[in-house]
């Protein structure tokens, strides 16, 4: 074969199948960059003040979903069509690619466990980034979640990533709203009504709050006497917020309760410890000596 000869085939070649391989790649690539824009559309349409925050978690979830299934598609669908272009068959290869996956999925029955449990997990709107959930045993801000795991990180910065095939309960603690639970202890000889009363108040005043009161949904629940303890009387109630806002109107309550139950000399009891000397079969009991000494410095 001459120089004339391959470089007319050359020609030939770039002219043709040349320039629709240069097209292919250029659609690749605005494909590529509208599936970027789609989701990044998406994300941005529900993080708009009038949504709600969860709307905003769950589109920010979906939205990295939708771009890596829109980009995984397209790339497949560009390296086809490139084969096609160097004469390559396709029919044949798509028959050899069943067969591997078929063996591929046999051998990873763990990874097909875990993608398909994390699109129900997805499809059933069970975790969004942003929530604070316990999966597995470990609890955790979502700051991932996909087809395979789901990446935590705990109040100590740890990073936990957990496999979606072993999630098999999920506690949300974090879904559309959250209540921050008291259980508050008093002595026995204060008056429970007065302390209901005192409670109420101070949930109140924390509504009026500027700093957490717009975390507040609702007027605070006040249960009533809960249980008797060992050493107090419990007194359960709790306050509905905004989620992932319980511990900071948790905290803000506990802080004013505290100040209101000093003010009015309402106790918050130590533990009591009673000590039973045993009686014999006459009902008499033995004798407990105490030892009361006074130390040398003391004296001094």
């Amino acid at each position: 074969m001459n120089i004339d000869s391959w470089l007319a085939r050359a020609i030939d070649w770039l002219t043709t199948s040349g320039l629709r391989l240069l097209l292919i790649i250029i659609l690749t690539m605005v494909a590529l960059r509208l599936a970027r824009l789609v989701s990044d559309r998406l994300h941005k349409i529900f993080a708009r003040d009038r949504f709600e925050g969860e709307t905003q978690k769950r589109a920010k979830t979906l939205g990295s979903l939708v771009r890596y299934a829109l980009s995984a598609t397209i790339m497949v669908v560009a390296l086809v069509t490139v084969l096609g272009e160097f004469g390559i068959e396709i029919g044949p290869i798509l028959a050899a690619a069943g067969v591997v996956g078929l063996a591929v999925g046999f051998g990873a029955q763990q990874l097909v466990q875990d993608v398909i449990s994390g699109f129900f997990i997805l499809l059933e709107d069970q975790i969004r980034v942003g929530d604070v959930v316990q999966v597995s045993g470990k609890a955790g801000l979502v700051e991932k979640v996909n087809l395979r795991m789901v990446v935590l990180r705990d109040l100590a910065g740890c990073v936990h990533y957990v496999r979606n095939g072993h999630i098999d309960l999920v506690t949300n603690m974090t879904q559309d709203f959250s209540y921050a639970v008291f259980d508050i202890g008093v002595a026995y000889r204060e008056n429970t009504d007065e302390v209901i009363a005192v409670i109420k108040q101070v949930g109140e005043e924390l509504r009026n709050d500027e700093t957490v009161g717009g975390d507040i949904m609702e007027p605070i629940e006040v249960f009533g006497l809960d249980k008797f303890g060992d050493s107090a009387l419990i007194i359960k109630a709790r306050i509905k917020t905004r989620p992932i806002k319980q511990w900071n109107v948790g905290r803000a309550f506990n802080r004013l309760l505290k100040q209101r139950f000093d003010a009015k000399n309402i106790e918050i009891p130590f533990p009591h410890l009673t000590l039973y000397m045993g009686q014999d079969k006459q009902g008499a009991a033995p004798p407990l000596f105490v030892d009361v000494s006074q130390s040398k410095t003391a004296q001094d």
